[in-house]
């Protein structure tokens, strides 16, 4: 893995992005079409009923921004593009989810999301410091986004 890294660490940026963009689109697109799947066998054994269908309705037509910033999280973005399959979001209300979003995530990972993962990728290979530093970063957003989460439910 470390050489396909060393790789793209040579090639200009915008082919780096456009890498980026290309991974970001494929699997995300993909995860919206295992839902979209799941739904049509769903639907075709069993018809929703009118608060479902309008739900569905609902989300399809609010829902772009939604999958947009999706891409900006760690761990929900899946959960986001399988979702828009589930309520069958039309795929031109989705694509406008996601091509941005999938722009936004290149974008962080062609810059500062693939040094972070360098930095981490250096840490594991004995420089501990790095990694501890990393590590604490991530502790210290954590910690505050649970505070803020805590406040909230608090008030």
């Amino acid at each position: 893995m470390s050489g396909v890294i060393e790789q793209m660490q040579s090639w200009p940026w915008f082919w780096a992005w456009l890498g980026f963009f290309v991974v970001a689109v494929l699997r995300a697109g993909g995860t919206y079409l295992i839902g979209r799947g799941v739904t049509a066998g769903l639907v075709q054994w069993r018809r929703p009923n009118e608060r479902v269908l309008a739900m569905m309705d609902r989300v399809g037509r609010w829902g772009p921004p939604a999958v947009t910033v999706s891409f900006l999280t760690v761990g929900v973005q899946t959960a986001v593009n399988l979702a828009a399959g589930l309520i069958a979001m039309p795929w031109p209300r989705y694509l406008m989810g996601l091509i941005p979003g999938a722009a936004l995530w290149a974008s962080i990972w062609s810059t500062i999301g693939m040094a972070a993962f360098m930095a981490a990728l250096a840490g594991l290979r004995g420089e501990p410091l790095v990694l501890v530093a990393l590590a604490a970063g991530i502790l210290i957003v954590a910690t505050l986004m649970w505070r803020s989460r805590r406040r909230a439910h608090s008030s």
